[in-house]
């Protein structure tokens, strides 16, 4: 496209100059998308406009994002090299910025006062945003599960009955692997989880017995005896979060009740990323689940800062347009059911002292560059990986 500035018609312009900027963005469509419905006083309300411009907005970043997390996906669906790792962090940046637009962007609909709304709220019944349709394939492509979802007709689904290309989109979004899919099975290929190689699991497993040992040891020779119980008893419960994830059936118990969302062996290889993400083979994936974590840090903000607009605007008693309880469901959708990536923001729980991490060798870090193949892509789909087993096998803190 020709740059627009200074140009005030297409005379000077020869065939080869491309679109003119208006034409090009089709401004005609986008700019005359607005009909606001209300009326006061014969003339149209005028915060209905900025309500209106608003979420077209969000709906214009959401597919953006959209379109950044299922390039994505298809680079995580093969061969991932340190190569594509950069187009990786690059991209998941470009949508952490984008979300950040989003949480932001609440302010602005935020300087329409309860009174002002209320002369157009009427005329959105039954539109709601829990009709979005690109939000709802937005979730389900990080990993959102129909199992985890706060039940609203009981199913997400049903608010698009009427509309059957939008149920194939959320049908073929729900086939396809998530994001959370495909980062879990990168994470499981880790080079150095192997046990006949580094043995990473089993290193860090008796790093954490000798730091557990050595606690223990320092708490017996405290003289004050109330205080040396203290000590221990907060020492036995650090054992047990250590023994949730070295015994996989504990594991696997949390893993069913939604409480973790990656398998045993992703967890080891996200593990073993945060302890060496100094290491400069090691750098690009640690900022990939640093990148993880902003993402779903930012959409539960955006959530939130959606709850209180909510309750600022219509109480916290009115049922929302779309027949939802309103501000009571928006509040339920801020547990942790909706963090896709929750295990890496509870990472930091099994942590070990710096000296105690085991020392890289030279082979795992020339090895990190390739991770191997993935899943196929068939016709352009990404499919669910249905035979992804856990084939490690850890030994329990017995000595402690």
């Amino acid at each position: 496209m020709s740059c627009p500035v200074g140009l005030h018609d297409g005379s000077q312009l020869g065939d080869e100059a491309g679109m003119l900027y208006g034409d090009y963005l089709m401004l005609d469509k986008i700019l005359t998308a607005q009909r606001p419905l209300g009326e006061h006083n014969g003339a149209p309300v005028h915060d209905e406009h900025l309500f209106i411009i608003t979420h077209q907005a969000y709906e214009l970043w959401f597919k953006q994002v959209i379109w950044e997390l299922d390039s994505i996906r298809k680079i995580f669906s093969s061969i991932v090299d340190e190569s594509q790792t950069l187009d990786i962090v690059k991209r998941l940046n470009r949508v952490v910025l984008i979300l950040k637009v989003l949480v932001d962007q609440v302010m602005i609909l935020e300087t329409m006062t309860p009174l002002d709304f209320m002369e157009f709220r009427n005329y959105l019944r039954p539109a709601s945003g829990f009709q979005s349709l690109q939000f709802r394939l937005l979730e389900n492509k990080l990993g959102v599960t129909q199992e985890l979802r706060v039940k609203y007709n009981q199913n997400y689904a049903k608010v698009f009955d009427h509309d059957k290309e939008a149920i194939k989109r959320i049908e073929q979004s729900e086939r396809e692997a998530s994001l959370k899919d495909l980062v879990q099975s990168w994470l499981e290929r880790t080079p150095g989880l192997e046990e006949e190689g580094f043995n990473f699991w089993g290193k860090y497993q008796k790093s954490v017995e000798g730091s557990l040992n050595e606690e223990r040891e320092k708490a017996n020779r405290e003289k004050v005896e109330t205080l040396r119980k203290y000590k221990l008893n907060e020492l036995e419960k650090r054992v047990e979060v250590y023994q949730s994830i070295f015994r996989p059936e504990i594991h696997n118990a949390l893993l069913s009740r939604g409480e973790r969302r990656f398998s045993h062996k992703a967890l080891q290889g996200a593990i073993m990323i945060t302890f060496y993400r100094d290491e400069p083979r090691f750098s690009q994936p640690h900022q990939i689940l640093t990148l993880l974590m902003d993402i779903d840090s930012l959409i539960t903000k955006w959530r939130y800062n959606h709850m209180l607009m909510v309750q600022r605007m219509i109480g916290s008693s009115q049922l929302g347009t779309g027949g939802s309880s309103g501000y009571h469901y928006l509040r339920s959708t801020l547990s942790d059911r909706y963090k896709v990536f929750v295990d890496l923001f509870n990472l930091s729980t099994f942590l070990v002292p710096r000296a105690y991490i085991p020392v890289l060798d030279e082979t795992i870090k020339s090895h990190l560059c390739y991770w191997g193949p993935m899943q196929k892509i068939d016709n352009g789909v990404i499919e669910k990986s249905r035979d992804i087993k856990e084939n490690g096998k850890s030994t329990l803190l017995d000595s402690i």
